[in-house]
This record gives C-alpha cells, sequence and structure tokens, in this order.
C-alpha cells in the first residue's frame, strides 16, 4: 500500500494563511460595492452572521457583549465586496523539475504546487471561487472554478499528479484560457519566469482586463551560483548543454542574472502586474506574505 502524500500546506504556513486577504488591484464595476448583495463572508460592510472563534480571528471581530452572555467566544461576519474568481495558472514545463543541490527532494514544482495551494486557501477562506490550469508537457490541464472544501480536495488531487515535462504550450493550445478566464477575474501565475511565451501572455492577460499576479519561483543556486569546479549546465527544457568553470563565470552569470531580473520587473510593472520573486529557501507563503501582508495591504 502507498504511502499517504505529505499535506500541501505545512500546519504553521495554514496558520499564517488565516491574516491574509486577497485583494483585487482592479475595481470592478459589475461587482463591486453595491452591484449586488454578496453571500461571501469576511472583513466587509454589512453585518451577516456569528461564528464560532478560531485562533487567529482577530480580537476586534468578536462579540463582546454576546460573550457576557453565553460565556463563548464568536465572531461577527460581515458582507464584503462580491466574491471574484481566482484562477491558478501554474507552469508545469521541464524547467519546474530544478531543484538545489543541498536539496534535491525539493522541485521548484513542489514549492509551486504548496504555493498554489496557498492562494486556493486565502480564496476559499473568502469565499471566492477557484480554478487552475497547469500548462506543460506541451499542453494544457483544467480544473474548472468551484469553491468549498470538495473543491479544495479537488485541486490538491490534481496538483500532487501535476509532472514538470516539455515546453510551455503554443499559443493554439491556450484557448481555454481565453474560454474560462472571464475579465476582472484574478489570475495567479506561478513559475520560473523564464518563458517569454509566458510573461507575453501575462501582459496580454493585463491588457485584456484581467488582473494579473506574477509569482516567480527560483532556486537558491540561481541566485548565489555557488559552483566553483568545471560544471556541465544543462537546459532542461531544450536539452542544450553549456560546459564552464563556475569560479570563472560567477561574476557574469550574477551580473546578467541581476539585469534580467531588472528588466523583468520593469516589464511587468509597466503592464502593471503585482510581482514578487521567492526562492527555494524561503517559507512557502513569504512571496504572500510580501504582498497581502498588513504593511503590503497598507502601503506601509
Amino acid at each position: 500500500m502507498a504511502a499517504p502524500l505529505p499535506p500541501l500546506i505545512p500546519a504553521d504556513v495554514r496558520s499564517r494563511l488565516r491574516s491574509l486577504r486577497l485583494w483585487p488591484q482592479r475595481a470592478s464595476g459589475s461587482r463591486g460595492i453595491g452591484a449586488h448583495a454578496s453571500r461571501s463572508r469576511g472583513a466587509g460592510l454589512e453585518f451577516a452572521q456569528y461564528r464560532a472563534y478560531e485562533p487567529g480571528d482577530e480580537l476586534r471581530q468578536i462579540d463582546w457583549k454576546l460573550y457576557a452572555r453565553s460565556d463563548r467566544f464568536f465572531v461577527r461576519e460581515s458582507e464584503r465586496e462580491s466574491p471574484i474568481t481566482v484562477w491558478l495558472l501554474l507552469d508545469a514545463s521541464a524547467s519546474m523539475a530544478q531543484a538545489d543541490q543541498t536539496r534535491p527532494d525539493w522541485q521548484r514544482l513542489d514549492a509551486a504546487r504548496a504555493l498554489a495551494g496557498c492562494v486556493a486557501e486565502l480564496a476559499m477562506q473568502q469565499g471566492d471561487a477557484f480554478g487552475l490550469i497547469a500548462l506543460g508537457g506541451d499542453g494544457v490541464q483544467l480544473l474548472p472554478a468551484g469553491n468549498g472544501l470538495r473543491q479544495r480536495d479537488r485541486l490538491h488531487l490534481q496538483l500532487q499528479g501535476l509532472k514538470a515535462a516539455g515546453q510551455w504550450p503554443p499559443q493554439l493550445k491556450l484557448s481555454p484560457l481565453w474560454e474560462r478566464i472571464a475579465r476582472n477575474d484574478l489570475v495567479v501565475m506561478i513559475g520560473d519566469g523564464f518563458d517569454e511565451a509566458g510573461i507575453a501572455l501575462a501582459e496580454r492577460l493585463a491588457r485584456a482586463g484581467r488582473d494579473v499576479i506574477h509569482l516567480q519561483l527560483l532556486t537558491v543556486e540561481e541566485r548565489d551560483f555557488p559552483f566553483r569546479d568545471g560544471h556541465r549546465f544543462r537546459d532542461p527544457e531544450t536539452g542544450d548543454e553549456l560546459l564552464g568553470d563556475g569560479a570563472t563565470v560567477r561574476g557574469e552569470y550574477l551580473a546578467r542574472f541581476k539585469d534580467a531580473q531588472r528588466v523583468l520587473d520593469a516589464r511587468l510593472q509597466a503592464a502593471g502586474i503585482r510581482h514578487d520573486t521567492a526562492y527555494l529557501d524561503e517559507a512557502i507563503d513569504a512571496p504572500l506574505q510580501r504582498l497581502f501582508g498588513r504593511r503590503a495591504g497598507s502601503g506601509a
């Protein structure tokens, strides 16, 4: 009998997610405040219902008068802005199988799966729908948008089954994106940011009125280039190889890497795309904390 798969999101990370809220950058006239009553619950405008207190809830949401009468903690939930649909656009091409030599069992795709699970957790706790579009193996895998615990289970199952293979799919195979992702939906792209076609797609989605967030995952070796001796560098998608002495090429590599990151940041910023770069030695939720933590959300 096969051993059970480890949880997609560690318990400590799941606990930290309670303090985060996904917030769309684009205002939606058709689904904004006052367009129609929202059935989702969260920190918002109109009182909706009570629920039992859970660790991580903000103390200001506790109804202290009800506590005085019942000797139990209850949290006031309010109707908030109308729910959004969150699409997880996941790079599953061969380069996502990259791992650091010091931790070969933790691929870039493993981190991407966990990060996608975290975003889905945020969407679910806000009452938002979420779906998955995985791009790799020269094709597209789709999980239609839905919400609730069963949708989360379906998502986790599909994420666990993903394998890093092939190249970024050609344009002709991307029709499911445009058939499913509606204007003003929130698209969270997770990948290494190395595919020009992927960045061009992010720009195109943003121009078409989709709210796009780009989360880049890089290895520690890509950041630090710790190689000192002769090394064979191989592109996992094209098979191209380069032989070089690590100590000799390190300075040039780091300079070019820094320049490439600067160009990517500027390009995404110009397109109005929120962006963060995370590395495999960071906590899974680190990019979400930087983008949606209290200080980020308040502009502090």
